[in-house]
Formats: structure tokens, sequence, C-alpha cells
């Protein structure tokens, strides 16, 4: 503790007017100051003086915590004061006050709180005699204010690359809970012909070697890389018209890869700058165990075992196949093109036909025209899309929508297309455009229609859509799995 400071006495009659003068000064200032909020205990009555002083105004009382609190001395100097509580700590007018100054007349507070303030005015630190007790400081509850130790979440500084953060708590990144899961294995997203080449000939060990050689050398963009890129085109509308909504497409890699391969997958997905956050590399097993757990309403795979696994546990999924040539797909709009029976509706309208023929099959569609087709297995992602068209439509979007959707189906629409039309009315879902071929080719329709994804369940049609150039999507369902070509590969079990 540095030299005890020499009072000086108060002799001269003009002296005492001068200290007379600024001690009502003083008290007027202090007068002057609002309380507090939340700290009642704050009165004028008490002078509403704290031995630290007010942090704002940083009062030489003590002084403020960033000086070091003068007169009171700092917790890193020991926290002695110059006058214990039994002295009464001459605190903004208090009862018990010294009495003595420099041994002839009687100091007053207010003669104390000048001396104080012109110390820290100049700069130094004030000092008091010690005392010959160790002083109480007050509780945080009476009449001193503490700065808590530690900061509400609002009065944190911003971290660097927080506010340009969208992962962030409380950005725009997609939460499971709300978002709409799109799982792609890496074979869709890119084009790993190579790699899976030696995987088969030379095994898992040069296959992973192969890939750490090469994990600063990007992979080729695979079929599902336009539909990725349409997603996250929609994602950056919505987040226009919805800052705050956390109901956006939310891509997950999901792949039975080793995770030393992992590094390479990152790579490319941070040279194509796409936003995948959310990574499942099983080594080996499959991954279809973990879909549910990531709430997917969608799963592309390039392995058609998987794809029925993931069927059989009520998961929308198909096997994608990539196109024989390249088609210019818009940038703009996501475009999605579903077949009807057995993709978007049950397959219970489709067994009719395979077993008893078309005409059979157009009598049980009238007789039926008011009864809803139970769903099929991509329902639920037609009914997310939609969702996701809504919030559009509620901002006078309608027109400018960046998710089309487009019915392509064989049932001819005088016929049997009543009772698909009201079942999607039923289920409170719209599409775009329907299209009933009545038997017709879809290839020609998909070339102009330039979907970044086709769905359909024959084989027959995803053939077609390949050779056209659009990327088709084969959903392993229903009786048309016993069928290629319209020759059948399985006798169905007739119905009794």
């Amino acid at each position: 503790m540095s030299k005890t400071e020499e009072k000086p006495t108060v002799n001269s009659g003009d002296a005492a007017e001068r200290d007379w003068e600024a001690a009502k000064t003083f008290f007027n200032n202090l007068k002057s100051k609002k309380p507090r909020p939340g700290n009642p205990e704050r009165s004028e009555e008490h002078g509403e003086a704290t031995r630290g002083g007010s942090e704002e105004q940083g009062e030489a009382n003590g002084g403020s915590e960033e000086q070091g609190e003068a007169g009171d001395g700092s917790e890193e100097h020991g926290e002695v004061s110059g006058r214990s509580e039994e002295q009464g700590e001459a605190n903004g007018g208090s009862d018990g006050h010294d009495g003595k100054a420099g041994g002839s007349q009687t100091t007053s507070t207010a003669e104390q709180k000048r001396r104080a303030t012109s110390t820290a005015e100049q700069g130094g630190r004030a000092t008091s005699p010690p005392s010959s007790r160790t002083e109480r400081r007050p509780p945080p509850s009476s009449s001193t204010e503490r700065r808590p130790l530690t900061r509400s979440r609002d009065e944190r500084p911003p971290q660097p690359g927080w506010a340009e953060d969208p992962h962030r708590e409380g950005g725009s990144e997609p939460k499971p809970s709300t978002a709409i899961t799109i799982a792609v294995s890496s074979r869709t997203l890119f084009n790993m012909v190579e790699e899976r080449k030696i995987y088969e000939e030379k095994g898992l060990e040069e296959y992973v070697i192969y890939n750490q050689q090469h994990e600063n050398q990007p992979l080729k963009p695979g079929a599902a890389y336009p539909f990725v890129k349409a997603l996250m085109t929609v994602n950056t509308r919505l987040r226009e018209l919805y800052p705050d909504s956390e109901e956006l497409f939310d891509i997950v890699l999901m792949t039975n890869n080793h995770a030393h391969v992992g590094v390479r997958l990152i790579n490319t997905i941070n040279h194509y700058e796409l936003l995948i956050e959310r990574f499942c590399m099983t080594g080996g097993q499959s991954p279809v165990g973990y879909l549910k757990a990531y709430l997917t309403n969608l799963y592309l795979s390039k392995d058609s075992e998987k794809v029925k696994e993931a069927i059989e546990e009520g998961i929308a999924a198909a096997t994608l196949f990539s196109p024989d040539k390249k088609m210019d797909l818009s940038e703009s709009q996501l475009r999605v093109a579903f077949d009807g029976d057995a993709v978007l509706f049950s397959d219970e309208s489709e067994i009719i036909v395979k077993q008893q023929g078309l005409d059979e099959f157009f009598e049980h569609e009238k007789a039926n025209v008011n009864i809803p087709l139970a769903q099929g297995p991509l329902k639920c992602f037609l009914e997310a899309l939609g969702k996701l068209q809504r919030k559009f439509y509620a901002k006078n979007e309608r027109m400018n929508c960046p998710i089309r959707t487009f019915l392509v189906t064989a049932r001819s629409a005088a016929s049997s297309g009543a009772r698909v039309l009201k079942t999607l009315r039923g289920w409170g879902l719209e599409i775009d455009e329907a299209l009933f071929l009545a038997g017709a080719p879809k290839g020609p329709l998909l070339e102009k229609i330039k979907p970044h994804i086709f769905f359909d369940d024959q084989m027959f049609h995803i053939e077609g859509a390949k050779e056209t150039g659009t990327i088709a999507a084969h959903v392993p369902y229903g009786i048309g799995q016993k069928y290629h070509k319209g020759k059948l590969i399985e006798q169905p079990e007739k119905q009794k």
C-alpha cells in the first residue's frame, strides 16, 4: 500500500467557505443522479452514493471499477478501506463520521469526499489510513451495487464470424425438427464410378488409400447434384421472405463410406460451395437404420437394396439413375415430376390393371371416384413440397414460386383421372401440372418439362426418361416390380 496521504488542516475562513461551497456542489450532484432500476435500497434519503461509486459516472469516491475503486481500494490491493463501518464510512451523509480533521476542526463528510474527488481527477489513486480492523464489505443486496460475475447473452460481445455464420444458434440454418431432410448417398451426389471400380477390383484398403491420395482433387458432380443445387436455390428464396424461418431443405450426406474417405467428400462439398453440414458415414454398414433418427423426408441412393429397406421402414426413397445425356435444367426453380400409382398413391388400382385388365380397371375407378386412393411411398415428399409452396403463396409469390410439381401418369383423364385429382384435393395438396398420357411414352413430355428429378415405379418408364436426359429415380414399390416392359417377371398373388 502507498504511503498514507497527509490531510490538510482547515484554518482560514476563506478555505472553510470554499470547502462549504464544494460540499454543497458535491451533494447536489449526488442528488441529481437517478437510482439504478431494480435496486430499491438506493434512495435519496441515504445519499444514493455507494462506497464503490457509480459505474456509469466513474465517481471517484473510491473510483469506478475501471479506475481501481480509489478510496476503498481495489481487490488486487487488499480492499483495505480508510474508514471502518464503526467509523461511519462517510457514505453520502452517514450518521457516524470521524469528527476530527488533522487535529484542528471537525472535517465534514463532504470535505473528505471533495479531497477524494480532487485526487481522482488528478489521475492518482486516493489512499486512506489503514484501519485497525479488517473491513467487512457489505453484501450485494445492500447499498453497494456490484457488476454480475457473468454477462447475459445480449451483453456479450459478438464473436468473430457469428453474424455471418448461419449455422450458429439463432441463425438461419434449419433445425431437424422443422426442416425437410433430404438424405443423399455419396455416389448419387458425386460421380464415383472410378472409385467404385477400385473398391470392387482391389478391395477396401486400396479404395481408402486412393481417396486419401486424391483428397484434394474434387469429385465430379453426380446425378443428384443438380437436384441438391435446386434445393439450395429454394432455401435462398425462403430466407429472403422469411429470414428467421427454419422450414428449409436440410441436405444430409448419408453414406456407408469409411470415415477416412470423409476428408475428400468434405473438400469436394466445399469446392462446390454446397451447404451440407450433417454427415453419416457408417464404415461399410447400411446407413438405413439412421434415416429415422435424422427425420428423413427423402432418401436417394444408388443401392436398390438399401432403397427397398428404407421403403419398408416407411421412408420415402428411390434409386437414382444417371441420364444418358446432359439436359439443361433451371437454375431458379426446383422442378419435380411424379408418377401417380405406386408412387404418390398405393398400387391398389394398378393391381386391378395387372390382374383383371383395363376394362375392369375403368369400371373400378368410376365406381370409386369419390373414394380417395391410399397413399403411396412418395406422398409425404409431395406434402413437404406443398408446405413450402404455401409459404411463397402467402407472400403473393404464387406466379414466381421456385418450386413446381408435375403429375405424369399413364392413366387416361376421362376414364380414371377424376379419382386422382379428388384424392389430391382430399389430402389438401396441389399439383401444378397434371399430364394424363393414356399409356403413351413419358420420355418426350419429360424432355419438355426438364425436371431435376422424376419418380416412377416401373423401370420401363425410367429407361425411357434416361434416354431423353432426364434424371430418373426408381421407386421399388408395388406390383409393378413383378413386371418389366409389360411382361410378368413373377406371378402376383390372386385377390381372394
